[in-house]
């Protein structure tokens, strides 16, 4: 094997080796003393995962966020002193990159699209935490939005339930092959720079179909966009 082969081989194996040897800080806000224990057990099986602190309400994990500095914060919706969207809101003005995961106990589409305006990444179901908690962590502290399957299927449904009852068709075939890729980009975190670097055009290309698509689509801002992109199990 030659030198330049070798450092190439070796030098992506050590970066694989890292990224399986990462952990992730993650905080945990619930209320409930007994659900934040079993939440707080449950990450701590995982060698990937350092939780770090456990607040018991939304004004002591904004708090606890900006001390500890975590990648993930893992909040309950319903919360006293401060419920989890706001607590959102707030930890990620001082901290943009933070990546935040609200748990709750329904799906409920205005909470989803609320969240998501707070700059949410993840949205759980309490009763699917056990399965998703540690996929939907790792996703977005990489910066990547994470639905739990329940949650997908009830804003479909109530996607396609608003059309039918309006009398209004699904306007995604309408987009182009590009915008489409734009799109899938967009909601999966990506800035119109990244997107740009991705396909290789310039910034003001991606904004001309970033710009396209929302009128397709009747979207108005990118909380929407990745509402959309839910919907339509464009992202996780």
């Amino acid at each position: 094997m030659s030198r330049t082969l070798a450092a190439q081989y070796f030098g992506t194996e050590s970066r694989q080796t890292a990224r399986e040897n990462m952990q992730y800080k993650v905080l945990i806000a619930d209320d409930h003393g007994v659900v934040r224990k079993g939440l707080r057990l449950l990450l701590e099986q995982y060698p990937e995962l350092v939780v770090v602190g456990d607040a018991a309400n939304g004004r002591e994990a904004v708090t606890m966020a900006a001390t500890l500095s975590p990648q993930v914060v893992v909040l309950d919706v319903a919360m006293p002193i401060l419920n989890g969207i706001e607590a959102a809101e707030q930890i990620l003005k001082v901290n943009s990159q933070v990546g935040v995961i609200l748990l709750t106990m329904h799906a409920d589409e205005s909470y989803v699209l609320r969240a998501l305006h707070a700059g949410v990444k993840g949205y759980l179901l309490k009763e699917s935490a056990e399965e998703d908690l540690l996929s939907a962590i790792k996703s977005v502290a990489n910066g990547k939005p994470f639905f739990s399957k329940a949650i997908n299927e009830v804003l479909l449904e109530d996607y396609m339930r608003v059309l039918k009852q309006q009398g209004l068709s699904d306007t995604f075939d309408l987009l182009t092959v590009r915008e489409k890729e734009v799109l899938q980009l967009l909601a999966e975190g990506r800035t119109n720079k990244e997107v740009a670097t991705l396909l290789d055009v310039s910034p003001y290309t991606v904004e001309s179909h970033r710009t396209n698509l929302m009128q397709k689509l009747n979207v108005h801002n990118t909380a929407e966009i990745v509402l959309y992109a839910v919907r339509k199990r464009l992202v996780s």
